[in-house]
């Protein structure tokens, strides 16, 4: 057996938790519902309205109305969604936080293959976060009996840009 080999324990491989896709448009009406139609194709699933938390005097917004949709993916669709969408942007280490979660953002609908350009329609922007995560996370977030995550076992930058670029083939700049 080799020392790579020994080192290597099946509960330290990172996984995909999950992946949410959120369009933000900025007000209700008929342009929220493009950005949802939008959303459900790329993605395959219903979208859920987002809401305004607080007013913003600026935009003319009020809490409690709808400014955007998102998607929560999981499993085999978020591996798909990814698949597709990382070969669409190029990332960086700073869009990593500290427990090897990624976030970046696609700036037009039409860059995925399954969308063409629509003058009715416009083009929406989306933002992509994928939450990553090792076997035995729940613990910290089970109702009973709930413990810390030893720092050991704890994602980190570098082990979120190793397991992005095994799994899917990207490249992460410095």
């Amino acid at each position: 057996m080799s020392e790579a080999d020994a080192d290597f324990h099946e509960m330290r491989e990172p996984r995909i938790e999950k992946v949410v896709v959120h369009m933000g448009v900025g007000q209700g009406g008929r342009e929220l519902a493009n950005g949802e139609e939008i959303l459900e194709e790329i993605t395959g699933q219903d979208t859920v309205r987002t809401t305004a938390k607080r007013a913003i005097g600026e935009f003319e917004i009020r809490p409690g109305d709808p400014i955007g949709a998102k998607v929560t993916l999981r499993g085999e669709d978020a591996d798909e969604f990814l698949e597709t969408a990382l070969e669409l942007v190029d990332l960086s280490a700073s869009q990593f936080d500290d427990t090897g979660n990624v976030s970046f953002g696609v700036a037009e609908h039409t860059e995925f293959p399954s969308q063409e350009y629509d003058p009715q329609i416009g083009i929406y922007g989306l933002d992509v976060t994928v939450s990553l995560t090792r076997p035995g996370y729940r613990v910290s977030k089970r109702d009973k009996v709930t413990r810390s995550i030893p720092s050991g076992h704890r994602m980190t930058v570098d082990d979120a840009v190793a397991f992005l670029e095994r799994e899917f083939d990207v490249e992460v700049t410095a």
